[in-house]
């Protein structure tokens, strides 16, 4: 099979599994198993189109051209390819997560679930091989609207509000942001395509840049940058897998996927560097990166608490752009599978705990470590991760970020990024501490262990295993991103 249709099965199996799925609505066990089958499918896919990028190839397709510059066209290079292989790879996981947590906490409407999800991961796809920014901002906006009946998913009077929040910051930012930067775009370089070192230079003066790069910025809503994260916080409303895919899988990941692809492919990162576009934009994602620590710790719903720190690690990711030079791009690239690995395992210990115990605030989770000793053994791995400590995979990530900032000579933004570790430590360490050291509240029963099922705790193993993957053989993520800094100049 040659790449090109590899791209375009990437897109439509997802497609072909959503309806097969619903298909098999009336079958329960026939549902879930072409759910994993797609699942596998993609990742095998995906997996096929790695050699021929690691080689240098950028293996494409255009679809039709609508007018000159502006086509609806796929293309995989390293930064998609490093997307598509975590997205892929972790929905592997998060199916055989979800049918243990669905069943369990007996939640309704599991087969539009799934039919959504499996969407979701087609727009995902396209966001992460899209050819030029027409093609991105259409799966871009598709991935928005199909997610909306996730978030929303149980129904109740505060899913649909969080809902009309997720919905109309994300589209109201596309639509005010980030389409009249795409506009603008074309109109000054005539081409909307991803390309080595960018369209734009020579095209406007560094005031019009500087403001073009905002919009994209401030536009792409789903990298969560303050003041247009609060989508992000609202939409725990949602079953925990649903959390899982928001946080680790797809939404959030495609949004400082986004921003990073627009700096390099669409600006440049020597032209960045150059004009100073992306300077203050850098000292906002510092602020996010603090503030979104601070609002953490005062958090007890653990979901709420995650979601805080996903806002914050986000802005890692828009940092390491902003910084306009190959540590920042590779720690940003980097950051995007680490934090993946390492929040989608504490997502996934978040459900389990409410699925076994029924347990959301933190507070009530003393002495968990001896009934739940995998699950909260899982979260402290996936805590050090976050937090960038040897050795998960983790460590890598803001490694590279902080060289960015040194060659950047940007010394106050690597003292945000050491002050924000620190921070990690305080809002997510104290959890497995309590869970292992404290004693039970005396209205607790006593008894032994008393995990999730299986099919909860297996994929939370896994991911949390993927941690320390990450921190022994980063080794291909690494190359990856080094064809992207030698190549996206």
């Amino acid at each position: 099979m040659n790449p090109e249709t590899t791209i375009q099965l990437a897109i439509v199996v997802p497609l072909v599994g959503a309806l097969l799925i619903w298909m098999s609505r009336s079958y329960f066990k026939q549902r879930e198993t072409v759910t994993l089958v797609t699942a596998s499918l993609l990742f095998i896919l995906v997996v096929s189109l790695l050699p021929v990028v690691m080689e240098g190839a950028k293996p494409a397709v255009v679809l039709w051209e609508l007018l000159p510059g502006l086509a609806f066209a796929f293309q995989v290079e390293p930064l998609g390819m490093l997307f598509a292989l975590v997205a892929s790879f972790l929905w592997i996981a998060t199916s055989v997560y979800s049918m243990g947590y669905m069943r369990r906490h007996h939640e309704r409407h599991q087969t539009r679930f799934y039919v959504y999800f499996a969407v979701a991961l087609s727009s995902t796809m396209g966001i992460a091989f899209a050819g030029n920014m027409f093609t991105l901002f259409v799966f871009y906006e598709v991935l928005t609207i199909i997610t909306y009946p996730l978030v929303t998913h149980t129904g109740t009077t505060q899913a649909r509000r969080a809902g009309r929040v997720y919905l109309s910051l994300l589209l109201g930012t596309s639509f005010l942001f980030l389409l009249f930067a795409i506009i603008w775009t074309w109109l000054l370089a005539g081409t909307l395509d991803f390309q080595a070192g960018g369209v734009l230079r020579d095209t406007a003066s560094p005031t019009v840049i500087g403001i073009l790069f905002a919009l994209y910025v401030f536009g792409i809503g789903k990298a969560a940058i303050m003041p247009f994260h609060r989508w992000l916080p609202a939409a725990m409303v949602a079953p925990t897998p649903v959390s899982a895919l928001l946080h680790a899988v797809a939404v959030v990941k495609a949004g400082v996927f986004s921003v990073l692809k627009v700096s390099v492919y669409l600006f440049g990162v020597d032209l960045l560097a150059e004009l100073g576009s992306s300077e203050w934009i850098a000292y906002v994602a510092a602020a996010t990166i603090i503030i979104a620590s601070l609002v953490a710790m005062t958090k007890d719903n653990l979901k709420l608490r995650l979601a805080y720190s996903t806002i914050s690690q986000l802005s890692y990711v828009v940092l390491g752009a902003m910084l306009a030079n190959p540590w920042g791009v590779l720690g940003g690239g980097l950051h995007i599978a680490m934090h993946a690995f390492g929040k989608i395992t504490l997502f996934f210990c978040a459900g389990a705990i409410l699925v076994a115990t029924h347990k959301t605030k933190i507070s009530e989770m003393r002495g968990l470590g001896r009934t739940m000793p995998f699950t909260m053994g899982a979260f402290f791995i996936g805590s050090l991760s976050i937090i960038g400590l040897p050795p998960m995979g983790g460590l890598w990530s803001k490694w590279y970020l902080a060289l960015g900032t040194l060659e950047a000579g940007q010394v106050g933004l690597l003292v945000v990024l050491l002050i924000s570790s620190l921070l990690n430590v305080a809002y997510l360490l104290p959890i497995p501490i309590r869970a292992f050291f404290s004693a039970p509240d005396k209205a607790e029963p006593v008894k032994g262990i008393s995990e999730a099922p299986m099919t909860c705790v297996g994929p939370l193993l896994v991911t949390a295993a993927g941690c320390l993957v990450l921190f022994v053989y980063p080794e291909p993520l690494y190359r990856l991103m080094s064809l992207i800094v030698s190549n996206g100049r």
